[in-house]
């Protein structure tokens, strides 16, 4: 992904340990989702292994919504695989969990499109790739898939 970001995304890249290029192995982690039901697209493919294990201690007034806390670790959607599956299937999409969102308020998903997705009881796109990270860093309301 690039790293052409804003100043204010940049900033939290940085506090949370990013760096262009990041590569980590996700052999293990992608073994883990398989064997707990979850179906892992090429598009969680690519995005894992550059945020992985990445922490954003971000609050304040965002955009159109308030700026919270997020981090990209889809073992915090251990027991889920329900709620991802039938997800995916209610949006005709592959979706694979990246983590939390608001101190586990919200999970973060990602379709096999690439969009990074709130899911709850109801699942809004974040959109996809660097507007993602923008969007989340940032404070922008998600749009609503599928209530």
């Amino acid at each position: 992904m690039t790293d052409d970001y804003s100043p204010e995304t940049r900033r939290a890249l940085d506090d949370a340990g990013w760096t262009p290029g990041r590569q980590v192995d996700i052999t293990n982690l992608r073994h883990w989702l398989e064997s707990s039901g979850f179906k892992v697209s090429e598009a969680a493919e690519r995005f894992l292994p550059e945020f992985v294990g990445l922490v954003f201690n971000i609050s304040g007034t965002g955009i159109t919504c308030a700026r919270t806390p997020f981090e990209f670790n889809p073992y915090l959607a251990e027991g889920e695989d329900d709620r991802f599956n039938e997800w995916g299937e209610e949006i005709g999409d592959i979706l694979t969990p990246l983590g939390e969102l608001e101190n586990g308020l919200f999970f973060l998903g990602i379709t096999g499109s690439g969009e990074v997705c709130l899911v709850e009881t109801w699942v809004a796109s974040f959109g996809a790739g660097k507007e993602a990270l923008e969007n989340l860093v940032r404070g922008v309301r998600p749009v609503v898939i599928r209530k």
